[in-house]
């Protein structure tokens, strides 16, 4: 076994359950393992190489940061934290940033912006903040407890209090959730990606966003994974036709380096206040620069590309023998298949491409910018392993 293997068996805590291949190294969608086999790549990280690996633009603007300044806290300014959050309100409709280094402590901070604005303005008593059942929101403590899934909660009880789960796509029980407890915020997944890959119903999320509007609640919408361009859409709200009061997101942000952003809209712009909220390494230079060669890149011409490739997958595999649906949206595929997720995976990696599960489907995120010819070779051997 390769020494690679021994080392990781060794010393590294058994919390991954990873897959028999050691990648070394790759060029946009095409990655190699330590033997010089390659793969066409469809997880791209879990939707975090928006541009696949090696991309010279992203490197090039990671390369001349980390020549100028690397790190300097939030104690001082940098140009590259200010660029970024100009880039993302401009995109987003929302009004300020606050950068952390990850999708869980994006979604702490948009929980943490909820809780202030409700304390104040209703009174410290409203707190719960409501979810969906399927959800996922991180791994800490907190967004553990925000999480709609039994599954997480089992080994790490007493989670934080004051989170509710309700079913996805039934309004009606939502809005009596909300009436039975002193709610701070509603808080959804537009697109629930690790509960399978589910694209929320238009009609459920327009009556969130009309209920928190009407009640003065704060609408969170967690974008970590759906976000920044993989929805086909530069967020996967947009495509409801809603603006939220705060997002969160992470992933595919800077394209392989770790940041999370909560974005604060109108409503919220100004609820934290000097020492409210903080972070050592959140607005890190050389990420807002990879940040900023990522959302620079994120235009209407490619979100239709993204667009276009998507209604290719959900068409052919939609057709596809040992396929019995596609749900997602975008980039963020989700196949429910005859055969275990799992084995369909393992055949797939076999012939050559990398492929996801979620919730008992196999997903599907390959970068924002996968050549054609490519996702058609990577769509042939999904067909096989189906069968």
């Amino acid at each position: 076994m390769s020494t690679i293997y021994e080392l990781d068996s060794t010393y590294i805590a058994s919390t991954y359950k990873r897959f028999p291949v050691c990648i070394t190294s790759g060029k946009g969608s095409e990655v190699t393992d330590e033997n010089g086999k390659r793969y066409i790549d469809l997880g791209s990280g879990i939707a975090v190489t928006s541009f696949g690996i090696a991309d010279e633009i992203w490197q090039q603007a990671v390369i001349d940061q980390i020549g100028k300044v690397q790190h300097t806290s939030n104690l001082y300014y940098t140009e590259p934290c200010a660029r970024l959050a100009k880039l993302l309100c401009e995109k987003s409709g929302m009004k300020k940033v606050f950068f952390g280094n990850s999708g869980a402590e994006a979604n702490e901070g948009a929980i943490k912006a909820a809780r202030k604005y409700a304390a104040e303005k209703k009174g410290p008593e409203y707190y719960t903040i409501v979810t969906l059942e399927n959800s996922f929101h991180g791994r800490t403590l907190t967004t553990l407890a925000a999480t709609g899934q039994d599954a997480f909660h089992k080994l790490f009880q007493p989670l934080t209090p004051g989170f509710v789960h309700t079913p996805a796509n039934d309004l009606s029980a939502l809005i009596e959730t909300v009436h039975s407890n002193k709610t701070a915020a509603v808080m959804i997944e537009c697109i629930q990606g690790e509960g399978g890959v589910r694209a929320l119903d238009a009609d459920f999320v327009k009556g969130i966003a009309k209920l928190c509007a009407e009640e003065d609640l704060i609408f969170i919408v967690d974008e970590v994974q759906s976000g920044n361009g993989r929805s086909g859409y530069m967020y996967s709200y947009m495509a409801y036709d809603v603006l939220p009061d705060v997002v969160s997101t992470a992933k595919g942000l800077a394209g392989g380096l770790p940041i999370g952003a909560v974005l604060l809209g109108e409503k919220v712009k100004d609820v934290f206040n000097y020492g409210d909220h903080g972070s050592t390494f959140g607005g890190n230079p050389v990420a807002c620069a990879a940040g900023i060669s990522v959302m620079e890149r994120i235009d209407e011409t490619l979100l239709a590309e993204v667009r276009e490739k998507s209604a290719y997958l959900f068409d052919v595999l939609g057709k596809s023998e040992g396929v019995n649906g596609v749900s997602g949206m975008g980039l963020m595929i989700g196949l429910d298949t005859v055969k275990p997720a799992g084995d369909v995976v393992a055949e797939c990696m076999k012939n050559g491409v990398l492929c996801l599960t979620a919730h008992g489907k196999v997903r599907l995120l390959p970068a924002l910018n996968i050549p054609m010819e490519l996702l058609r070779e990577a769509v042939a051997v999904i067909q096989e392993a189906c069968k």
